[in-house]
């Protein structure tokens, strides 16, 4: 802050930064607090976009693929299963197992609706994480 001393009786215009540059300095760092904590992070598995083809088209015997097809038609490992009994039969398979991995495959004439009940009842038979293959895997 400056003051006029002596016989000069003009005023000083001249603002004073110190204030301006100390409350830019908070905000700053309040700033550079805050960032890092509002992020947030999703956990994703996402397929190999290039996979290799096997020699084979059926899936390995640990790997338990539940097919959903038009009309209501399920299908484990290519075993049909009929709607009601699909539960029953998932808890069959998954109870001994100590891996509980699934993969669901949608026909695109399928509802959305149909696949979504179909990864509902696979969680309520225990599965613990649900695969989706990507689109060009048959």
């Amino acid at each position: 802050m400056s003051m006029s001393t002596g016989g000069s009786s003009s005023l000083t215009n001249e603002i004073n930064v110190t204030p301006m540059i100390d409350v830019l300095l908070v905000l700053l760092i309040i700033f550079m607090l805050v960032i890092p904590m509002s992020r947030k992070a999703i956990d994703l598995q996402l397929p190999d976009p290039t996979p290799q083809p096997n020699a084979d088209d059926s899936p390995p015997p640990s790997q338990i693929v539940l097919e959903v097809l038009p009309g209501d038609v399920y299908k484990v490992n290519s075993e049909a299963i009929p709607k009601d009994r699909l539960a029953a039969r998932l808890k069959e398979i998954y109870d001994p197992r100590p891996e509980k991995i699934i993969f669901v495959k949608g026909d695109e004439k399928v509802k959305y609706e149909a696949v979504i009940w179909a990864m509902d009842v696979s969680r309520g038979a225990g599965v613990k994480v649900i695969g989706v293959p990507p689109k060009d895997v048959k």
